[in-house]
């Protein structure tokens, strides 16, 4: 292909370079720069933002799976359409300034991170650039079309498998390394929306939250009141203590220390039904 792919322009690239390297400091513990991360994220892939609107159509594209190829046909065409109709001159101008603050805030080398699926966003940036000779993005657009619509059967490769499921399995091992636990339904559920927030502007997830934490407040009322809590000062003052640090947290910023208690807050009352305390 006659046509070079610049991977810091290929936004798709960036947001799973960042994604990857939050990843490793959540993994490592590293509050400062995952603080860092995060703030880079929420700033430039903003709704509304035309880095956002364009992530989103690399989205529709690399990581879309197992469906009929008409259907990815029409995808890609709607895609090409909808990117053609981006203000470029704004997307430079975001995509630099993206650049700078890596460069500047984080380092340069974050643009060497391993991505598994590199060369599926190095396909989609191809096919989204009009410089590209016809017979070669005929061609991409074929192979891309071909990936949307393997059968669901078929083992995914790592290298085409979303970076975000890459992130969510580390995280999860994670977890499960430092709290010997497997993780419950809506613990995944929990995972998977925080993850994703860093693209939406955490709506979904700030939503999820608020219902979650108000669930949570009031199962641990209802321990509470259990004659196994009650008769027993120790135990009902950690009780009232998660409860006040869920409560404290409703007017601070989301972050994955809020997310730990609350997925440990969600074991604690998962074992406590097992055990018939609440329920």
């Amino acid at each position: 292909m006659r046509l070079k792919h610049n991977k810091k322009r290929n936004t798709a690239f960036v947001y799973e370079a960042l994604v990857r390297e939050l990843t490793k400091s959540i993994v490592k513990s590293n509050k400062n720069k995952q603080t860092k991360i995060v703030s880079i994220m929420k700033e430039h892939f903003a709704r509304g933002t035309e880095l956002n609107k364009e992530l989103d159509l690399y989205k529709s594209v690399y990581e879309t799976r197992s469906i009929e190829k008409r259907v990815a046909e029409k995808i890609v065409v709607e895609a090409k359409k909808s990117y053609s109709g981006l203000d470029r001159t704004t997307l430079f101008r975001e995509q630099s300034a993206l650049i700078n603050k890596i460069n500047k805030t984080l380092s340069k080398n974050l643009f060497d991170n391993f991505v598994p699926n590199y060369k599926s966003l190095a396909t989609v940036y191809s096919i989204f650039q009009e410089a590209l000779p016809v017979k070669d993005r005929v061609l991409l657009e074929e192979n891309m079309i071909q990936q949307m619509s393997e059968s669901c059967g078929k083992i995914e490769d790592e290298d085409q498998q979303p970076i975000d499921n890459i992130i969510y399995n580390t995280f999860v091992s994670k977890f499960n390394e430092r709290y010997s636990e497997k993780l419950s339904e809506c613990q995944k559920d929990l995972l998977g929306k925080y993850i994703s927030s860093f693209s939406d502007n955490g709506a979904e997830l700030k939503y999820y939250l608020n219902e979650e934490i108000g669930n949570l407040k009031d199962q641990l009322t209802e321990i509470k009141n259990t004659s196994d809590i009650s008769n027993d000062d120790s135990l009902k003052a950690k009780v009232s203590q998660v409860y006040s640090i869920l409560e404290s947290y409703k007017d601070k910023e989301i972050d994955s220390d809020l997310i730990e208690l609350v997925l440990k807050t969600q074991n604690l009352l998962e074992e406590m039904k097992q055990n018939d305390v609440i329920s």
